[in-house]
Order: structure tokens, then sequence, then C-alpha cells
């Protein structure tokens, strides 16, 4: 308990720092970032699919379904047992439209065709990277299986033919998938919420990209390890625009661009 309540006053001093150093565009002189944000980060674009999808999350939130979870990754804040509810779980994994629809906003806004995304969970933003890679492939890697199985039923449901799922840790799996993919366009991190491993998968996906690729980590915020794997990834090499969204953090290795952080409200 004392762990937790540590752990909630401390991403509450890191949100507030965040609204302290955080920019409108009005405060960005980058083209390519000022771009970003007035044509994916603060439109809102509303298609038929979406509310497909997003009532597959109303019957998630509305079940009363148990699912034994085993957690690969850094554990939940929120559960102990390994026997959940899936209303639950939804309610304390799942993005929320706003994040999902980002994600497929960022994956038609840079035409991703080869999409990898560590942490499945129930498929929801699968769905949304495969709907906006519509004539790419979104590889997934789950290491939970009762949860990739309701995944599944979700992608057969939809009829979503591009989305390749992946049963497996991160550790086994994410080698071999690397290795039937050409490129990665996207990538979207979103399990294993600790330093070593996120940078370690970080390292593993640089062999696959180039320098229109785009990296999503989701909670940069989520621990003190996750924000020092996100200072040590702003300090990468190859790394030369960042931005902090506070809930999740974009990452772009454009060579043309001189190295800059940002740190956005918008």
């Amino acid at each position: 308990m004392k762990s937790r309540m540590s752990d909630q006053l401390r991403q509450i001093g890191s949100y507030l720092g965040h609204l302290v150093k955080a920019r409108t565009r009005h405060g960005v002189h980058s083209p390519f970032v000022y771009d970003l944000i007035s044509q994916v980060l603060r439109p809102t674009i509303t298609l038929p699919e979406f509310e497909t999808i997003e009532a597959l999350r109303d019957d998630l939130l509305a079940s009363d379904q148990t699912i034994r979870v085993n957690d690969l990754g850094a554990g939940s804040r929120v559960f102990d047992l390994p026997i959940r509810r899936v209303s639950d779980t939804a309610k304390a994994a799942l993005k929320s439209p706003q994040q999902a629809q980002l994600l497929f906003r960022l994956a038609r806004y840079f035409q991703a065709s080869e999409i990898l995304e560590l942490g499945t969970s129930f498929g929801i933003t699968t769905l949304y990277l495969a709907l906006g890679s519509d004539e790419g492939t979104v590889h997934t890697i789950e290491g939970c299986p009762q949860t990739m199985r309701i995944a599944q039923h979700h992608f057969d449901q939809l009829k979503q033919r591009n989305i390749v799922p992946v049963l497996g840790s991160f550790r086994s799996k994410l080698p071999e998938t690397l290795q039937r993919m050409e490129a990665l366009d996207l990538v979207f991190l979103d399990g294993h919420h600790a330093k070593e491993p996120t940078l370690d998968y970080f390292e593993q996906c640089l062999a696959k990209s180039h320098g229109d690729t785009v990296f999503v980590f989701d909670d940069i915020h989520w621990s003190r390890g996750m924000e020092q794997a996100w200072e040590a990834i702003k300090a990468h090499p190859r790394v030369t625009v960042t931005i902090d969204l506070f809930n999740m953090g974009l990452v772009f290795l454009r060579t043309e661009q001189a190295k800059e952080h940002f740190t956005l409200r918008y």
C-alpha cells in the first residue's frame, strides 16, 4: 500500500512538472513538429469503424467474465491476484479512445505499412493500428493466452485480416518476429513497463528501423524506471526528435533534423 501511494505521489509530481514545461503548438518552431500537432495530435477524425471498435470496448467494460492473467512485465498496480474480471482489467489496461485513435492517426499520417505492437491486451489498440494501416500489417505480441484469446475473437469478429498475433513473452518472441519483418515503420511499446527491458526492446527494434520510423512508448511516467528509460532513449545517438505527451512518448530518427526534445500540451 505504501509503495502504491508513493507511486501515485510521484506520478502527480511528474504530471505537475509536465504541465510546467509543456508547450502548445504556438510555442513550437519546428515545422515537422508543428505539422504533427496540427494534422495528427489535435484533429479528431470520426469513422464508422471507430464505433465498431468502441462497441467492443463497451462489451469488455460490461463483461462479468473472469480470466487468469499472467503478467510477464512489470505487473499491475491495481491487481494482486491472477484471476481477474475482464471488466476490471479492461478499465485498468485499455488505452482511452483518444489515445487509441491517436495511434490510428499516426499510422495513417506516416503511411506505416509494417507495424509492431508489444502488448496486445484485448486488441483495441491493435485494431486502431490495423485500421490506420489498412494496406499494411500489424504484428502484435501478447504474453497472456486468455487475453490473446479475447483479442483474437475481436479480430475475427471485425474481420480485420492485416493483423498477425504472436503469443509469448517479448523476450522470446520479439527476435523471431523482427526476423520475419523487412523493416519497421511504426512501433508501439505497451508492456513490460521497466527500464532495462524497455531499453533492450528499443535496441532490438532499432536494427530494423529507418529514418522515418516512429516509436510510441506508452506510460513513460509510469514509474521512476520508465522515466529513466525515457531519458536514456532521448539521449540515444540515433534519436533526433522526441515528444513527451505525458501518457505517451513519441520518438523519431529523422537524420535531417537537429536533436530536439518537446514537451507538449495539445
